[in-house]
């Protein structure tokens, strides 16, 4: 069950595409319920950091979601950090995941990464916008689940 006070944590590899997706969908779908403080809560981080991907910030913007000022964390700030809910978002974040102080629950919902897209512009950006549709369905799903 989700509360106003849920810390939530999404790792990925390189917290530059896919984990900041989710962050800005999990945000807004935690305003939507009128879930301030725990939206204020939700972190992204990576096992290293590559920087925020403009192509994600682009097809975030399509729906109306502004990850523009997220930064790109590397996973090593939170490790004290006590957490509710662990989500990875790529097998190699769930390999690597630490054990977080507390009781969190680890959730693995792994995506293709678009970054590794090859094509055109547009089909680059076509696989982002395919990856981003699948993580706003998995996160809305699952927050619908958890009321």
């Amino acid at each position: 069950m989700l509360g106003d006070d849920t810390r939530i944590l999404i790792l990925c590899t390189g917290n530059s595409c896919r984990s900041q997706m989710a962050e800005g969908f999990v945000r807004q779908f935690l305003v939507e319920r009128e879930l301030h403080k725990a939206a204020k809560a939700v972190c992204s981080a990576g096992i290293e950091t590559h920087g925020l991907n403009p192509r994600a910030v682009e097809v975030m913007a399509e729906v109306g979601v502004d990850i523009s000022a997220h930064l790109s964390t590397n996973l090593q700030e939170y490790l004290n950090d006590r957490f509710d809910f662990v989500i990875t978002v790529c097998d190699n974040a769930a390999r690597n995941c630490p054990v977080f102080p507390g009781r969190g629950e680890k959730l693995h919902w792994p995506f293709e990464d678009p970054a590794a897209a090859e094509g055109s512009g547009e089909e680059i950006l076509d696989e982002f916008r395919k990856v981003r549709d699948q993580i706003k369905k998995k996160t809305g799903d699952w927050l619908a689940s958890s009321q």
